[in-house]
């Protein structure tokens, strides 16, 4: 840890929360360069859906590089974008009854939403664009904006502008609908906001604090940006490829995006692979409009089909992902009963926010787990929520190893924080 603390720059985040030399993993397991062994509940912050080093994704990238297949070829046609575009059609939009084209952008997430909101910017001639309360889209300076935490919002040292945010379901905490609030702030013509290029939400605000909206909730909104002529864009960036127990995190409302913007564990191992889905009436680039050197990253679309074939042919996946969505539910929820109740659990499938209500309970637990075993990290404006967010492949077994670990930490904080 020296070397990283002498020579890495002070933004690396990570590693101060962690502080080891992290030498091997396998599924749900890492490994310290001592030889330590702890269980990941944070699975690259949702990059790795399907666990380190997956053996049967390796194997593909393994027989791909064997074979000296093209690894960078800019956008060109390679047999493994044409192989990963069949297989996501056939495999995921086909069975859903959705079309789309695919836009690859750049490695990140944030270079999505980026090409997203001046997609929609491009085609409405619009320059605003709704977000929501707690909203995080990612660390570029377009997705800064649409993003609400000041400790992010500030770093950019400069005014972020062109977005407008409206309250996200359930954070008036009243009983007026956020939803109305927001179709009467678009709908009066001297309520000072612009009609907006895009609608950008996420179903479940991840890095905000496993904040879930509703059904009812959700279709509104999609049914006011259509009746606004607005772009309705879903940043399924954390909670697709599964997380949510199904596919994408939309479909439990029966949404139809616009724009679907996707990263994270798209490509099934860790490699960074960003795309856009785009109905076709609305895909209004011109030929190298948006353009970037890494797009379509041939290793990550071969591993992405890897992971698509493996486990998205049927729904036995994502019937075992929403079992043990359950399981870890059931057990938050006794953990907070445990507690008086003082806590509150939310999340949707295999994404849960145990909400400490004090940063300090939430850090100091966090602390603990990791001392004992765990590595889990924390979300919500204060960082006060404790984030779970294991791989979709876990065993029960590790699953609740993890969760004991969890509760113990959390009551060995409490006591120590009556005691002293």
């Amino acid at each position: 840890m020296k070397t990283v603390e002498t020579l890495e720059s002070n933004v690396r985040s990570y590693s101060r929360s962690f502080p080891a030399v992290f030498s091997r993993a396998r599924g749900s397991i890492m490994f310290t360069e001592g030889g330590r062994k702890v269980i990941d509940f944070l699975s690259g912050a949702g990059a790795l859906n399907y666990g380190h080093n997956n053996q049967e994704i390796k194997a593909a990238i393994s027989e791909y590089l064997e074979s000296d297949g093209v690894v960078h070829g800019l956008d060109m046609a390679t047999p493994a974008k044409v192989e990963f575009m069949e297989t996501f059609s056939s495999v995921i939009l086909r069975e859903r009854t959705l079309s789309y084209r695919f836009q690859f952008t750049g490695p990140t997430g944030a270079n999505a939403v980026e090409a997203a909101l001046k997609l929609s910017r491009k085609i409405t001639g619009r320059h605003n664009v709704i977000s929501f309360t707690n909203g995080y889209h990612g660390q570029s300076l377009g997705a800064i904006a649409a993003s609400g935490n000041r400790f992010y919002r500030k770093a950019s040292s400069i005014p972020l502008s062109g977005t407008t945010f409206m309250p996200y379901d359930g954070y008036l905490g009243s009983a007026d609908s956020p939803a109305d609030y927001v179709r009467k702030v678009l709908m009066d013509e001297s309520s000072g906001i612009d009609l907006p290029a895009a609608i950008l939400v996420e179903t479940v605000q991840g890095e905000g604090g496993i904040n879930v909206a509703g059904k009812e909730w959700l279709q509104s909104i999609q049914a006011l940006a259509k009746e606004v002529g607005a772009i309705f864009i879903v940043d399924d960036i954390q909670m697709g490829c599964g997380r949510t127990g199904e596919f994408f995190s939309f479909e439990f409302a029966a949404l139809s995006p616009d724009i679907v913007v996707m990263s994270k564990s798209l490509s099934g191992y860790g490699l960074p692979l960003s795309m856009l889905l785009i109905k076709e009436a609305i895909d209004a680039w011109e030929p190298g409009e948006h353009t970037g050197t890494f797009r379509g990253n041939n290793l990550a679309l071969v591993s992405g089909k890897a992971a698509l074939t493996l486990y998205w042919r049927n729904q036995t996946f994502s019937q075992q992902v929403q079992r043990l969505g359950a399981f870890m539910r059931r057990r938050l929820d006794a953990i907070a009963h445990q507690h008086g109740n003082k806590f509150a659990v939310r999340g949707r499938g295999m994404v849960c926010g145990f909400d400490c209500k004090t940063t300090e309970i939430a850090e100091a637990t966090s602390h603990r787990a990791f001392e004992k075993g765990l590595i889990i990290e924390r979300c919500g404006p204060t960082d006060q929520v404790v984030k779970f967010l294991p791989a979709l492949t876990i065993d029960q077994e590790t699953l609740g190893q993890g969760l004991d670990i969890f509760e113990e930490s959390l009551t060995e904080t409490l006591n120590s924080a009556r005691g002293s």
